[in-house]
């Protein structure tokens, strides 16, 4: 009697056991396969998405890739309402490609990359062709614009760029290495920014002076110096 009973024991043991040991590794084996899988799907998203991005930002470098932007002046302004304040924000840029072609604009928009943004486009489309002559200006010139006046001469080689915030990201984007300025009115960066850009636009080679005045360039040099 006592033999049955412990042989029965033993049988609902080891059913037991072996019930236990069929359904934990494969729930195991299945819970890691369905990482594994989530794993897997997580990754190839992943993925794909770096791949987009980067492919995007490529085709960006290489249309762009000879323009030169620079962020001049940020402004943020505010205005009170019923509720509270709202504030929007106004971006002064400069675009040029280094090779004589500069422009600058100036945008507002309620986010400041919306007003970069949109500065930069507009200064891409109204962007003007100024001569230099061996990484320098052809001449002396004082741009003018409301209150700011910027006196710009000619460098030597070596010289670098001698010039304030607003006036050196105008000129090393238009591609001018060496040039000494001064500033000789307001320091409102817009009024300077201006300014600059009258001077580079009233400067001429002496190509265009000799073809102006009628007279040949050896003439001309000869009467200057």
């Amino acid at each position: 009697m006592a033999d049955n009973e412990k042989k029965q024991e033993t049988e609902a043991e080891t059913a037991k056991t072996a019930s236990a040991g069929g359904e934990g590794p494969a729930q195991s084996a299945a819970g890691r396969g369905g990482g594994q899988g989530g794993k897997g799907r997580g990754a190839g998203q992943g993925g794909r998405g770096r791949g987009k991005g980067g492919k995007k930002r490529d085709d960006r470098r290489g249309r762009d890739s000879d323009m030169v932007e620079n962020v001049i002046f940020i402004n943020r302004v505010s205005k009170v309402v019923k509720g509270g304040r709202r504030f929007s924000f106004s971006a002064l840029v400069a675009v040029g490609d280094q090779k004589g072609n500069i422009g600058v604009s100036l945008a507002k928009a309620n986010e400041v990359a919306e007003a970069i943004r949109k500065a930069f486009e507009r200064a891409k489309s109204n962007m003007v062709k100024v001569p230099i002559e061996n990484g320098t200006l052809p001449h002396d010139i004082v741009g003018e614009w409301g209150a700011g006046r910027v006196l710009m001469r000619p460098a030597a080689p070596g010289t670098g760029v001698i010039a304030g915030g607003p006036v050196r990201a105008v000129l090393e984007a238009a591609g001018v290495t060496d040039v000494l300025t001064k500033s000789l009115g307001t320091n409102n960066p817009i009024n300077v920014v201006r300014a600059t850009m009258n001077g580079l636009e009233e400067l001429v080679t002496a190509e265009q002076a000799a073809e102006e005045r009628g007279v040949s360039v050896e003439t001309l040099r000869a009467h200057r110096g």
